[in-house]
């Protein structure tokens, strides 16, 4: 069984990923959250860690766990019940966790974004979205009507997605910012968009969007998050020589 040094593989996706170059949200915690014995023999990724995603890594029998969403958003204290249950199952299983938020979102290649733009034809793409000191989203300005693109977004994800049509017939400065930019329509419609493509938005985004003028595509923040770890993996795999899976946990959100 071929054997890769965790550090090696680590320090790969911190170079790639510019991970050292972000600032993010508070407990993002980009690059190496959990260490295991120093040697990884096969990748699981998930958007998501945690309890579920770790019990499915170990069922797969890997032994690095690959997520956009880490494990330390919130507290992380005590340790107790269900966080000692995902501590004990992730030293007893020697599963590392190596973790990139904004920084896999921005990628010009292997991010959502980029990997979601490429799903949904859109080309010529450039830096959009401006947030933590980074531009995280990107925008194509192709024309395509807002129909075709409806149906290349469900096609993509795979899902049922909400529009709110807003905005003109023919999309022509198409904005994508995965995961959860519905509270920012204000930013991406002075940024030049006349359509967002994002995951999800709360109830009142839909009328700001009505009165922006602006075609809101709702795509769910799992579904148009899935793409990036992914990526990032399937390149993991392919350098180190590697097996890989990826562990399938929607939220439906």
């Amino acid at each position: 069984m071929k054997k890769v040094s965790l550090a090696q593989i680590a320090g790969y996706c911190d170079r790639v990923l510019r991970s050292s170059q972000f600032e993010d949200w508070d407990g993002a915690a980009n690059g190496l959250q959990v260490e295991n014995n120093g040697s990884v023999t096969r990748l699981a990724a998930a958007v998501d860690g945690s309890l579920a995603t770790v019990r499915m890594a170990i069922d797969a029998r890997a032994d690095l766990l690959v997520v956009h969403h880490g494990l330390f958003w919130g507290s992380t204290r005590p340790w107790t019940g269900k966080r000692y249950e995902l501590i004990r199952l992730l030293v007893e299983n020697n599963l590392a966790v190596y973790s990139s938020h904004l920084p896999l979102d921005a990628h010009p290649v292997l991010g959502n974004n980029a990997q979601l733009c490429i799903a949904l034809g859109l080309k010529k793409t450039r830096p959009f979205f401006f947030a933590k000191g980074q531009y995280v989203g990107l925008r194509s300005d192709a024309p395509v009507s807002r129909d075709e693109l409806v149906k290349r977004i469900s096609r993509a994800v795979g899902r049922v997605i909400t529009v709110a049509p807003a905005g003109p017939a023919v999309c022509r400065h198409i904005g994508v910012v995965t995961g959860a930019a519905g509270d920012e329509l204000k930013q991406a419609a002075m940024e030049g968009a006349d359509t967002l493509i994002t995951g999800e938005g709360r109830h009142w985004t839909f009328a700001l969007a009505e009165d922006l003028g602006l075609n809101v595509i709702y795509a769910g923040h799992y579904a148009t998050e899935t793409f990036g770890v992914k990526a990032l993996t399937r390149r993991l795999s392919q350098r180190f020589h590697l097996s890989w899976v990826f562990l399938d946990h929607p939220t439906g959100l």
